[in-house]
């Protein structure tokens, strides 16, 4: 990275580095991936999509209660799952111990919706009903993970193990940022109405990972200042706050010549970041400037900091002004219990929130290049953990198959990709491994998943590692 290093280190590299720059200019921007071009900005193809936001259900919501109809398993009603079904699949140690594992159908309405045919829960999501023929159903996803920490880490970063980068920072470090005073990336935690099983959500899921630490996101907060100590303390001015921050920088950027350490870069550019955000957020979350329309649209949630509808209408706003991708958290998605009682609460919060984005950024002729993503870390399981009535249930982990959607930013509206056996447990057409999932987002920001990587420890590191993954053309437009 050229612009991390000193002179001094510079020109102790020697000539080598001095011909391939050369090399390099001659070849290119095209060919810059994985020399470590600190913020590429050169697509290796033209982009479907220059912005993302992705909605992350956490804790798994449940295909078969949503998106995967299965009108046989009434026939099936407590009844065990068959061992040729299962297949000795390793489950958690919420439900190994059971001594039997009952089917247990979903209890809720569904229609088939729009002119694709989408089968839909359309009692809990009647919003999202009305726009199957603008999403990208894919019914086929599926994960080696199996506990809640390493399923969101591998689909947050492509790999169980944390502490690399995820997707948010690999589509900052690609494609930079489109609003100087705003973070490239930024994550909002949204609060759900049920608390009843929430799951930690770590900072390390929106790590830059061996990334500049420049690429990481931004956690904007949920309620009170929007981040913490970005305003100026009491008696401390503009103008004192400015000279305090350039005195400080140029004591870094002593220690940067010093020891090229290209953290002490990062640690500058922040400061630089915060001072100018000091005067870019507030105007970014006063919703005093929406019409009353747009509350009517995303529902009077929205005026409720905190709320999911609260973070979808924030995250339109921050993609409105440049911000190139937003993640969205929403927690509460962990049925391992009560499905019948809380599921209904946990639709109340997405379903219109949902179609209101949708909505909104059609209206505003933003969809076409901003991909909408919603999804978990897995999908869940069609025997019941714990007691089972016709009325209420619960259901384990599952990662064989689970359901996710993208609308927007070339993902083919209409499209219903993927299927499962009739219990909704095993994949029998068109399976989609979260590798494929991330290098069909890559394709659709206009990168090559096998050229876009940044050297790591001697390696060219990638969002979908080193296992063969592929593009899904038949999702995109």
């Amino acid at each position: 990275m050229n612009d991390l290093l000193s002179r001094r280190h510079f020109f102790t590299r020697g000539t080598h580095l001095l011909g391939g720059t050369a090399l390099a200019s001659l070849l290119g921007n095209s060919l810059a991936q994985g020399t470590n071009s600190d913020d590429p900005h050169v697509t290796h193809f033209a982009p479907r999509a220059r912005r993302v936001i992705y909605l992350h259900m956490v804790g798994g919501p449940s295909q078969m209660d949503l998106f995967d109809y299965k009108p046989v398993m009434d026939e099936w009603f407590d009844k065990d799952l068959p061992e040729s079904i299962r297949m000795g699949q390793r489950l958690t140690t919420m439900t190994s111990g059971q001594s039997r594992f009952p089917i247990a159908p979903s209890k809720f309405k569904f229609t088939q919706e729009g002119e694709c045919g989408m089968w839909i829960n359309s009692q809990l999501l009647p919003w999202l009903s009305k726009k199957t023929d603008e999403i990208c159903w894919m019914r086929s996803l599926h994960t080696e993970a199996i506990n809640h920490e390493p399923a969101i880490a591998a689909m947050q970063t492509g790999n169980q193990v944390t502490g690399r980068p995820c997707l948010g920072s690999w589509a900052s470090y690609g494609l930079g940022s489109l609003n100087e005073d705003l973070p490239a990336f930024v994550v909002l935690v949204a609060i759900p109405s049920n608390r009843e099983q929430e799951q930690a959500i770590a900072s390390r899921l929106w790590s830059s990972g061996f990334l500049p630490g420049r690429h990481a996101g931004v956690s904007f907060r949920s309620q009170g200042d929007p981040i913490l100590y970005i305003n100026n303390p009491p008696g401390i001015s503009d103008q004192l706050r400015r000279r305090s921050i350039s005195g400080i920088n140029r004591l870094n950027e002593l220690g940067h010549e010093a020891l090229g350490d290209p953290e002490t870069l990062t640690r500058i550019q922040q400061y630089e970041m915060a001072f100018r955000m000091q005067a870019s957020v507030p105007e970014l979350t006063d919703l005093s400037t929406e019409t009353e329309a747009t509350f009517e649209l995303y529902g009077e949630d929205a005026k409720k900091p905190g709320s999911f509808a609260y973070t979808a209408l924030m995250a339109r706003r921050l993609i409105e002004r440049g911000v190139r991708f937003v993640q969205v958290y929403h927690n509460n998605w962990d049925h391992h219990g009560n499905v019948g009682g809380r599921m209904p609460s946990q639709c109340r919060d997405v379903d219109q929130p949902c179609f209101a984005l949708l909505e909104d950024l059609k209206q505003r002729g933003m969809l076409d290049d901003t991909l909408v993503i919603w999804g978990g870390e897995f999908g869940r399981t069609i025997y019941s953990q714990g007691g089972l009535t016709k009325d209420n249930y619960g259901r384990d982990h599952h990662p064989r198959c689970f359901t996710m959607w993208m609308a927007g930013g070339g993902a083919k509206g209409g499209t219903i990709y993927g299927e499962t056996d009739e219990f909704s447990y095993n994949i029998v057409r068109d399976p989609i491994h979260i590798r494929d999932f991330h290098a069909t987002i890559l394709h659709l920001l206009g990168f090559d998943h096998e050229r876009f990587a940044f050297k790591y420890q001697g390696l060219d590191q990638k969002l979908t590692g080193v296992i063969p993954a592929k593009v899904i053309e038949e999702l995109i437009t």
